[in-house]
């Protein structure tokens, strides 16, 4: 007995869900949906009641809140959250979709209401019912009984047929307003003893995305909290990254200092976040950026790419590929010294290696120069003197300056390649059968086949070819991609013969392979 008496005890102070016990009783208690409310208070007040309402919009923003509260008030009965009324009706779509409820419907529809004017039918989440369900619910839709009136909710209305749509009063709910969220919450916050600071409650009005039932629903996790609720307390719990770590991978994205990004990523996933919670999280703060400054077309391609984070096999590593790929090539410093152009181990601004290399070269003793024959004049010394300084001090900056042609890239290309191949050996192979050019500060390959330009346009390998032309070139170059299969085998591509003998009349077979697969070698088996 003893153990029976707690037990009712226990089950009497259960605490009701703090949506459900701050629910709207009334139209005009209704948040951020005035357009709506407004409109239903002056129908009803008139007395201009339709057959059907549908009501549609994102969850949690009052869909089935408004239609419960409309149909307790066309019929003058009040609203409380925990009674039911035999004439007011909810479905769930979702539970009963079949046909024969549908027909166990359309029979009860007939039955005159028990207390009230109106029988009142809520089918929420209607668009669950199966195509054979609606055409079963049409005809009645259309012409209910005069004491029959249908509340249809719904938050993916695009799966409605339009005939069903068009025998209905539409009003369409929209996201709340995250002031208006966080005001909410702080109004049952306050009413709920519950200490918790503006930067939290910003932070539950922003995760629960306009739906005020997803952000009490946190809140209402957070009551039992001992101190002070705290931004990082509600970070904490919805397993988000805090803003300053996102900047600082972003920055460090931007900067291509790829160490940060490594480090940055392990930091986060070591914490608890998922791969794909950051990347959405990423993709939400490039997109608050973009919305003051224009984006370049580098940050469109990381947004594109993160989104695509959360639905790959290894969420990991599709994550460190989408970061380090974003990453720009480092920039070459080019400084002439003793007459030779030599690469800086550290990358820096190409502006300012022009001046630290106009700067070395001006400091440069005469002394190191070649002493002048002693059967030249005096004067004559001086001036080749003068004239070699001269030269020199316009060397780095014709270097950097002068854009490359398609004859400083064709006399360049075998050294490219040769860079290429110490990274890529498999990407040199199929960048021997390009035509590489120049237009307008790009750099274009153009292939005879689409497969060969489908290689190279792979982020990763676009990066290695861009990093190969500055250090060859000591320019960046926008790298690009074009098919022509016009173009015949470049005159630099030498491909070995097949074996003499029996498999010379499949010779002709194993060039044509050679020439589509980029070479290669014949293999017995």
């Amino acid at each position: 007995m003893g153990d029976k008496k707690k037990q009712t005890a226990k089950s009497a102070d259960r605490r009701v869900a703090l949506y459900r016990k701050y629910r709207s009783k009334s139209l005009d208690e209704i948040i951020g949906q005035e357009h709506i409310t407004q409109t239903l208070d002056n129908a009803i007040k008139r007395g201009s009641i339709s057959h059907a309402y549908l009501f549609t919009g994102p969850r949690g923003t009052g869909k089935t809140s408004i239609a419960r509260i409309l149909a307790h008030q066309i019929n003058n009965i009040p609203y409380e959250d925990d009674s039911t009324h035999l004439d007011i009706i909810e479905i769930d779509a979702a539970s009963n979709r079949r046909i024969d409820d549908i027909r166990d419907l359309r029979e009860k529809v007939h039955i005159a209401p028990l207390a009230v004017r109106y029988k009142v039918y809520i089918i929420d989440e209607v668009h669950m019912l199966t195509t054979e369900s609606f055409n079963a619910l049409l005809k009645t839709l259309e012409e209910p009984p005069e004491h029959v009136i249908f509340m249809l909710a719904t938050t993916e209305v695009h799966k409605l047929p339009d005939t069903i749509i068009s025998r209905t009063q539409r009003h369409s709910l929209k996201p709340i307003d995250e002031s208006k969220v966080v005001n909410h919450l702080r109004d049952i916050a306050t009413k709920e003893l519950i200490d918790i600071s503006d930067d939290a409650l910003k932070l539950l009005a922003k995760h629960g995305n306009g739906s005020f039932r997803d952000s009490i629903s946190l809140l209402d996790q957070l009551s039992s909290h001992d101190t002070t609720v705290s931004a990082d307390v509600v970070q904490s719990l919805l397993g988000v990254a805090p803003i300053e770590q996102l900047q600082q991978l972003l920055s460090s994205t931007t900067n291509g200092d790829t160490a940060t990004v490594i480090n940055t990523t392990k930091t986060l996933l070591d914490s608890g976040l998922t791969p794909g919670g950051i990347a959405a999280q990423l993709a939400t703060l490039i997109r608050d950026t973009i919305q003051t400054n224009r984006p370049s077309r580098d940050v469109i391609e990381l947004l594109s790419a993160l989104l695509d984070v959360h639905g790959a096999v290894y969420q990991r590593l599709k994550l460190e590929s989408v970061l380090l790929s974003a990453c720009p090539p480092a920039n070459i410093t080019i400084a002439h010294e003793d007459s030779t152009v030599q690469e800086s181990k550290n990358p820096t601004i190409r502006d300012s290696s022009h001046t630290e290399s106009n700067k070395k070269i001006s400091s440069t003793p005469a002394e190191k120069h070649s002493p002048p024959k002693t059967n030249q004049k005096p004067t004559e010394a001086k001036k080749n003197s003068a004239q070699l300084e001269t030269e020199q001090k316009d060397l780095p900056l014709k270097k950097t300056t002068k854009a490359p042609t398609d004859n400083d890239i064709t006399t360049k290309w075998p050294d490219i390649l040769a860079a290429i191949k110490a990274k890529n050996n498999p990407l040199y192979t199929v960048l021997r059968l390009a035509h590489p050019s120049v237009e307008d500060e790009r750099f274009v390959l153009s292939f005879s086949f689409p497969f060969h330009q489908k290689r190279v346009d792979d982020s990763k390998n676009k990066v290695i070819v861009a990093q190969a032309l500055t250090q060859i070139l000591g320019r960046n170059l926008e790298v690009e991609t074009k098919l022509d299969k016009s173009l015949s085998q470049p005159e630099h591509v030498t491909l070995p013969r097949p074996p003499t003998g029996d498999d010379t009349p499949h010779a002709s077979v194993i060039d044509s392979v050679r020439d589509i697969m980029g070479g290669g070698e014949v293999v017995d088996v």
